[in-house]
């Protein structure tokens, strides 16, 4: 039976590594310049001449499609990480309030015309907001998880209202806000690729580590507690690692939801819920997911490029509401 397991698990990792490097095949020939699976290949083994295509493909498009796929599978190993720690399946990788705070960090330096970006700017403040939730929780009476879910929820509440009201007060960076708080990666390039990769490898990784933690957690805190989980430890790693994966795709590609949220469940329907199977099967899933969304942004409305996070609403959203429809029980 364990072995029988261990196959079903490494198929559908093979299964969603083949059908990831497709994708990512395709998504490098779309384009106002169109190009065939062929020559896509063609020109990312490119030889000592080089063509245009391959121009396109080395200065244009690879940079952008790699780091669509690690901001992808980087919201989705925080997604398992958040609903595993609040044993919670509507927890997402903002739950503590980076959204807010990636918000107002990027709404300050438009605003204010600061010399830091408004990429490097949300990271910052996504890290603050979560690092202050996590300081009022921590000095609550309610009790962590609960304080957290609260904390989290008021602090965004917060934090929106102020950034809509600097944006009614600089009414001239409207667009430029509202667009980057919708998710996209239009322009993006090698030097983006890079700053992710700084930081979001990191967080992945701390939360590969707590994955037996995850799962004793998954039995109740005082279940965990008796097996000889230090809570405290453990719910600060946890979200450390979540918080860095979160803050360094949102500093690359703005705010993007719902990948984070549907690929988690999509995982536990496939392999189970035990984090060691649920986590990579989760990122490839996410990665999947912010390309085929990344696609359509790219397609519908070309040579327009329309917001990612619009797609990905409309992609999870209806999956979304038929599990809720459903009922079905998936953490």
């Amino acid at each position: 039976m364990i072995i029988k397991k261990l196959r079903s698990v490494r198929s559908t990792l093979l299964f969603l590594g083949i059908t990831l490097l497709i994708g990512l095949i395709i998504s490098l020939g779309v384009g106002a310049v169109p190009l065939t699976p062929a020559e896509v290949l063609q020109a990312l083994f490119r030889n000592s001449s080089k063509t245009v295509y391959e121009t396109i493909i080395w200065d244009f498009r690879l940079a952008r499609v790699l780091l669509v796929c690690l901001c992808g599978a980087a919201l989705s190993a925080s997604g398992v990480a958040f609903q595993g720690l609040f044993r919670n399946p509507l927890a997402d990788p903002f739950v503590v309030g980076a959204s807010g705070g990636a918000a107002l960090g990027a709404t300050l330096s438009a605003v204010f015309g600061a010399s830091i970006p408004m990429g490097i700017a949300g990271f910052l403040g996504a890290l603050a907001a979560v690092l202050l939730v996590y300081s009022i929780a921590e000095s609550s009476n309610y009790g962590s998880i609960a304080a957290l879910l609260m904390a989290g929820a008021a602090l965004s509440t917060m934090l929106s209202a102020i950034v809509t009201l600097l944006l009614i007060l600089r009414e001239e960076v409207l667009y430029e806000v509202f667009a980057w708080l919708m998710g996209g990666f239009a322009g993006r390039s090698w030097s983006h690729l890079r700053q992710a990769l700084l930081v979001a490898p990191l967080g992945i990784v701390i939360i590969w580590l707590m994955v037996r933690p995850l799962d004793a957690l998954a039995a109740g805190e005082e279940s965990a507690e008796a097996l000889g989980l230090n809570l405290r430890q453990t719910r600060f790693m946890i979200i450390v690692g979540a918080s860095l994966a979160t803050a360094a795709a949102v500093a690359v590609s703005g705010i993007i939801g719902f990948v984070g949220l549907i690929a988690p469940h999509i995982a536990r329907t496939l392999v189970g819920a035990k984090h060691a199977k649920t986590l990579p099967i989760s990122m490839l899933l996410g990665a999947l997911l912010l390309l085929l969304a990344d696609g359509f942004a790219r397609t519908i409305m070309a040579p327009v490029e329309l917001p990612v996070g619009v797609f990905t609403a409309l992609l999870g959203g209806p999956f979304f509401l038929f599990l809720l429809r459903k009922g079905r029980n998936i953490i």
